[in-house]
């Protein structure tokens, strides 16, 4: 199977899930490569044709056995890994949703070996991909100091919502 990933012609998208409960975030352990091994958020790549809403439901489910509603948009950033020469291996755009659980039970799936909620102070323990572990402190910050900011949908993202879902009829 070749891995049409590396060296892309274009930046890939993909979508990640903050998914928190009682004070924890789910984390996903890669059981793929690249960066087999690593904790990251659940997710992964937008296939053709494909809703970012839609995208981020089946990857968490994939991934965690989780149903969840994606709720806004957290932050959006890129990550480049290159090869030894430079040369882009790897070349991302990533859209992190804050997400709540809707349903489902929790179990390791497809592309990872092991899914586990993480106390904020165990994030530390864990090999955490490049970028990820300021993304996740930024927002248990914003959870301390506004929490309905992450736990309310943003009225435009529900408009957004309903209008894929009515493309998709």
């Amino acid at each position: 199977m070749t891995d049409d990933r590396r060296y892309p012609q274009r930046p890939i998208v993909g979508v990640g899930a903050l998914i928190f409960h009682r004070g924890r975030i789910l984390m996903a352990q890669r059981g793929k490569e690249p960066l087999k091994g690593w904790w990251s958020l659940p997710g992964g790549a937008l296939e053709v044709g494909e809703s970012l809403d839609c995208a981020v439901r089946r990857e968490v489910r994939e991934e965690t056995g989780l149903e969840i509603e994606p709720l806004s948009v957290f932050e959006i950033f890129e990550r480049i890994m290159r090869d030894e020469a430079g040369a882009p291996e790897y070349h991302y755009v990533l859209i992190d949703y804050v997400c709540r659980v809707t349903g489902g039970t929790l179990c390791a799936g497809d592309d990872v070996s092991r899914v586990e909620w993480v106390r904020p102070e165990g994030l530390k323990d864990l090999q955490i991909t490049e970028g990820t572990l300021e993304v996740i402190e930024e927002a248990f910050r914003k959870r301390r100091r506004r929490p309905s900011i992450l736990g309310k949908p943003e009225p435009t993202r529900m408009l957004f919502n309903a209008e894929a879902q009515r493309a998709q009829r």
